[in-house]
């Protein structure tokens, strides 16, 4: 595996003041707030499946999942807003790709963001022409890294390789790259992401 993104976490003090839930977009997001917070009694609200996982494995028991991305999210809490104590927080990182808490004010739902995590450009192997000479695929999950991987291939084109993106959003971000076919999966999900695979 070469990740061409790596995530670092940022200083911050979580303010959980007047907060009845909150709304994690992925599995980072999740990470970086429970390495930030003991808190764990508040309900959940989860992007998709494998980041609803995380949030359980980290320790919250009431997490309902979107099985979507951000826009399905916004649709899931304004439809438990009536049960709401208090405003949503949207922990996440520096440059997120959607804008939940825009969304959600748009539904009638007060929430907030705060920045727990930023990602940064990985340092890439000295080798990294034979090693994409010899791989078969890779998967991105995020416009940013899209971006990142279409700078790769342009330095080292790679016909053969088959490129699988969470959503149509990543997938765009490598049209007329030099690698192989972009392949977008059907629901922004983690699961439909390696079903291309398999």
């Amino acid at each position: 595996m070469i990740p061409v993104i790596e995530v670092r976490f940022l200083p911050a003090r979580i303010d959980l003041a007047g907060v009845g839930a909150l709304a994690f977009t992925s599995v980072n997001g999740v990470r970086a707030f429970a390495a930030a917070s003991d808190a764990r009694g508040l309900q959940v609200f989860a992007v998709g499946t494998t980041t609803a996982r995380a949030a359980r494995e980290a320790g919250f028991s009431d997490v309902i999942s979107a099985d979507g991305d951000v826009d399905a999210l916004a649709a899931v809490i304004a439809g438990h807003a009536a049960e709401l104590a208090g405003a949503v927080l949207h922990p996440g990182a520096a440059e997120p790709a959607g804008d939940l808490v825009g969304h959600l004010a748009r539904l009638g739902v007060t929430a907030r963001a705060i920045a727990l995590y930023e990602t940064a450009p990985a340092k890439l192997p000295f080798d990294l022409a034979e090693r994409i000479a010899t791989m078969d695929g890779v998967i991105v999950h995020s416009p940013r890294a899209g971006r990142m991987l279409a700078e790769i291939f342009a330095a080292n084109p790679a016909p053969h390789l088959s490129v699988y993106c969470l959503s149509p959003e990543v997938a765009a971000t490598l049209t007329g790259s030099s690698a192989g076919p972009v392949i977008a999966a059907p629901l922004p999900n983690e699961d439909a992401l390696l079903s291309l695979i398999a």
